[in-house]
């Protein structure tokens, strides 16, 4: 029996680089660990119908205006004006988000998203410490070549989200054919963590660390580095990212 080929995995540590790669056959991680993709697990996890991702602060008043949904966002770190919830997981509990509509804007992860749409990308979902063990399992069982997205922080690489797509490589790349110096970048800086990634962005300097620390945000810091503590795969479709449970 002909043995099937390897699928391919790549990584993309910038936004600014998407272009140098085909992702129309390929399904799409989006990941913005700090904080987009965490919170956007983390609703949809207690409960969010859906969450609506914009590349605008106007667009995502607009909409909630128009849905009667919740309005949220950031632009560096804090929460942008004209919105009343920002980028945190904590605000995003049951009771709060339990089957209502969030829209969604953040300074690079639902950007990235929208330029992977442009792009043309066929699937995409949303991936974090969050929820690794969901990316992870959906990637094996797709048997489908995967480009890990980083958003990075207006389009200069970041610790978090390589850190990221390096935990998955370690976990998957058996199952892929792997010709990608950027992949190989990304695992072998999450070894060198580690895994005590708070203390290792601590003791990089992290611009993305001290930038919410400075925003007295270690909490959320240390939540968006845990892994599997909002089971979902969120997955785009038509618009907007649903959710799909761990073992539905």
């Amino acid at each position: 029996m002909k043995k099937t080929a390897k699928p391919f995995l790549h990584t993309v540590l910038s936004p600014s680089l998407l272009k140098c790669y085909d992702i129309t056959d390929s399904i799409v991680v989006i990941i913005d660990i700090l904080r987009a993709t965490s919170t956007i697990a983390t609703a949809l996890h207690n409960g969010a119908r859906e969450i609506i991702p914009v590349d605008s602060v106007a667009e995502c008043i607009k909409l909630g205006r128009q849905l009667e949904a919740i309005t949220a966002g950031e632009r560096d770190g804090q929460i942008a004006e004209g919105l009343k919830y920002g980028n945190t997981p904590f605000q995003y509990t049951r009771d709060f988000v339990q089957g209502k509509t969030v829209v969604l804007t953040t300074t690079n992860g639902t950007k990235l998203l929208h330029m992977a749409l442009a792009s043309n990308a066929k699937q995409i979902i949303t991936g974090a410490f969050c929820n690794i063990s969901d990316v992870c399992e959906y990637a094996l069982s797709q048997q489908k070549n995967v480009i890990l997205a980083c958003s990075a922080w207006k389009n200069r690489i970041n610790f978090e989200d390589s850190l990221f797509a390096g935990a998955v490589v370690n976990r998957i790349k058996d199952h892929f054919a792997i010709n990608c110096d950027a992949t190989g970048i990304a695992e072998n800086l999450f070894l060198q963590s580690g895994g005590d990634l708070f203390n290792f962005m601590k003791e990089n300097n992290a611009s993305h660390y001290h930038r919410l620390m400075g925003f007295g945000l270690e909490e959320d810091i240390r939540y968006c580095l845990t892994n599997d503590n909002a089971r979902v795969l969120p997955v785009y479709d038509s618009g907007r990212l649903v959710g799909k449970q761990e073992r539905e």
